[in-house]
């Protein structure tokens, strides 16, 4: 499955782009997977992602849990938490 990652925010900082379209392997079902996997594709990937539960997930466009499908997914944006002010 063909998917664009967008990352914001620190997560964007830690891995070192904005953006990229990643062919992801079958047996990635979750947002959660996604995550494991992203985390094993380098040292800056490993600290963006080393703490999983912090990251949030946008499913094209709508706000996920990290249980949620990605089947589909056109497009994923990751981010740390929003808090207003």
């Amino acid at each position: 499955m063909t998917v664009k990652l967008l990352y914001f925010a620190w997560v964007r900082e830690k891995v070192g782009k904005a953006e990229e379209i990643l062919d992801l392997p079958v047996d990635l079902t979750t947002v959660a997977d996604l995550l494991a996997w992203l985390k094993g594709r380098g040292p800056e990937y490993a600290e963006a992602f080393g703490r999983p539960g912090v990251v949030r997930a946008a499913i094209d466009k709508r706000h996920v849990q990290p249980a949620a499908s990605i089947a589909g997914a056109r497009e994923i944006a990751l981010f740390p938490p929003v808090t207003g002010g």
